[in-house]
């Protein structure tokens, strides 16, 4: 198994590529090894010293770690070889029971042009990143869209720059009813 790198716009963050599915049901998080008991890949990359934070996407591991601990040098080959042991082992990636929370509230007409904007034009595109973007509010009375950035785009550098000058842009160009957009944390 061969399993490339990817740098990401945010310097704590790596993404890993182990060219195949990782979570085709949808992205998952773990920002704590207690939240990573779900899974156990998560649970591992956890164990490694300087791990804080652990994204799948849909073809792909984002390893965030501590800005104070060790560098991506020391962590990488570990990742790796936890990566590896994971799908060579044929485990889960998600222990049985567990799922994904997924919001199940009828959205407005609005809401749903937000979503549909953001899963087919932005998304796929911070998702090369090694992130995601994921809908969390919009208040119809004033505009406000509220987005939950997530993997290597949490707490990047860059992230207040991407939702500013591009998905903002973005939204307000085809939903003009959204008259900001702002991280929520």
């Amino acid at each position: 198994m061969f399993i490339q790198t990817e740098a990401t716009p945010n310097p704590n963050a790596l993404k890993f590529l182990p060219g195949r599915e990782v979570a085709p049901q949808g992205a998952l998080e773990y920002r704590s090894i207690d939240a990573a008991a779900a899974s156990p890949l998560a649970e591992a990359l956890f164990e490694l010293e300087g791990v804080e934070g652990v994204f799948f996407g849909a073809d792909y591991v984002s390893v965030t770690r501590a800005p104070d601990g060790p560098g991506w040098g020391e962590m990488k080959a570990p990742i790796l070889s936890v990566i590896m042991d994971h799908f060579v082992s044929g485990a889960p990636l998600v222990r049985a029971g567990e799922t994904a929370s997924d919001d199940a509230a009828e959205d407005t007409e609005i809401v749903a042009e937000i979503k549909g904007l953001l899963d087919s034009r932005i998304r796929p595109a911070v998702a090369q990143d090694g992130g995601d973007i994921l809908f969390d509010h919009f208040d119809e009375a004033t505009g406000v869209l509220r987005l939950r950035m997530r993997g290597a785009c949490s707490g990047c550098p860059s992230s207040s720059a991407t939702l500013k000058a591009g998905v903002e842009q973005m939204m307000r160009h085809y939903i003009p009813e959204v008259t900001s957009v702002e991280q929520v944390v």
